[in-house]
């Protein structure tokens, strides 16, 4: 039953999220501990409906960015054995709560490795962290001049610390052009790993691998693997799906693509009306009827992530049909030309993102036409707009 009170909601699909874990799980290898990356409030998909729905298709381990986010998986998730590990921000304060409730996080500068000790001998627990190793992408991680520091203090409070991962991120693994930049990362953290291991201090798992990576560069695939937009059904870009079919071909030949999209946005026909030719619709004069229109209103505008860029040229589906946006994209609603399209009565269905018919609005469409990438168009769906599992 969906809420009325709402002007639309997302729906999550379950069996294609299955299916994208399956195949990746089967990419990756089974052995890999597959770890959902969760961030941007599930990219967009609801973390307090998602983290559950994961944790049914068997997902354990989560990767947030912030404490916030951690908190909200920890309260959506319904399994005992879910782990949570903060890849960004935790503050100082914030540590004592991870600790106790068993969060891990990523440890990048000395302050951090000094709140881990210094709270984890307060509470009597070890402090679950993660060695973020700075190999070339300049915006987190610890430098090559703090290992010593960090092996130092390290060996001094190993009770007090339980170093379930060494990590670092890549500089953009979706383009071949940033490959070189790539390749002297992934040499470095072996390096890195390399001096760590001969100063006695390893790690339970060693990853480095997001979807792009793990795609794109099949050599970061270590013990862990921090899979987000693949998850959810879309490749990180056009070019690593090419490049994916050119090693295996035989996805091209069966012309199906592995991954489903898990989410589709909806919402419905809030009043039609007939518009005369040689008028203008809504606000201003960008859209001028050039024969006898109907138009129908939908109560989905830029407020909600539907940009005021896709006036006169976003698209939504209604009836199985494409229904052309005709005059500026309001903050809290849109006008269509259904003109085309017959029989369309106030409550019909309409579909913003996903399927109607044998038509479909897919993200990468939406994004084209807002000039945005998957990742921009997901996160703006109004985290307050109810999900349903479908």
């Amino acid at each position: 039953m969906k809420d009325p009170f709402y002007p639309s909601y997302v729906e999550l699909s379950k069996s294609a999220f299955q299916q994208n874990i399956s195949f990746l799980k089967n990419y990756i290898g089974k052995e890999v501990l597959f770890s959902s990356v969760i961030k941007g409030n599930a990219y967009g998909h609801g973390i307090k409906y998602f983290v559950p729905m994961a944790e049914e298709c068997g997902i354990r381990h989560f990767s947030v960015f912030s404490s916030d986010e951690a908190r909200e998986a920890s309260r959506a998730s319904t399994c005992g054995d879910t782990h949570i590990m903060i890849v960004g921000m935790v503050s100082n304060e914030v540590i004592a709560w991870a600790i106790e409730r068993d969060v891990s996080f990523f440890i990048f500068e000395l302050d951090r490795m000094h709140a881990a000790i210094r709270e984890a001998q307060r509470i009597g627990k070890p402090a679950r962290i993660h060695l973020h190793l700075e190999t070339g992408m300049n915006r987190l991680g610890l430098d090559p001049d703090n290992f010593e520091d960090i092996s130092r203090l390290f060996k001094k409070h190993r009770k007090l610390l339980r170093l379930e991962g060494i990590c670092t991120h890549y500089a953009g693994a979706e383009s071949v052009g940033n490959y070189v930049r790539i390749q002297e990362q992934i040499e470095k953290f072996r390096e890195y790993t390399s001096w760590f291991e001969d100063q006695d201090i390893e790690a339970q798992y060693y990853h480095t691998a997001c979807s792009a990576a793990a795609l794109n560069y099949p050599e970061t695939i270590m013990d862990m693997v921090r899979i987000g937009i693949a998850q959810y059904g879309f490749w990180p870009n056009r070019e690593t799906y090419m490049n994916f079919v050119k090693r295996y071909p035989n996805i091209q030949a069966e012309h199906k693509d592995p991954l489903k999209r898990v989410i589709s946005w909806k919402s419905k026909v809030m009043s039609t009306k007939k518009v005369p030719a040689g008028e203008f619709i809504g606000y201003g004069n960008t859209y001028l009827t050039s024969r006898d229109e109907q138009i129908a209103t939908v109560p989905i505008g830029y407020a909600h992530g539907f940009g005021r860029n896709l006036t006169n040229v976003g698209i939504v589906l209604i009836n199985g049909e494409r229904a052309p946006v005709a005059g500026l994209v309001n903050m809290n609603l849109l006008t269509v030309d259904i003109t085309d399209i017959p029989d369309v009565t106030k409550g019909d269905e309409v579909v913003i993102i996903g399927t109607q018919g044998e038509q479909e609005m897919t993200v990468a469409s939406f994004s084209e036409m807002r000039n945005f990438m998957n990742y921009e168009v997901l996160v703006q769906i109004p985290s307050t707009l109810p999900r349903y599992i479908v």
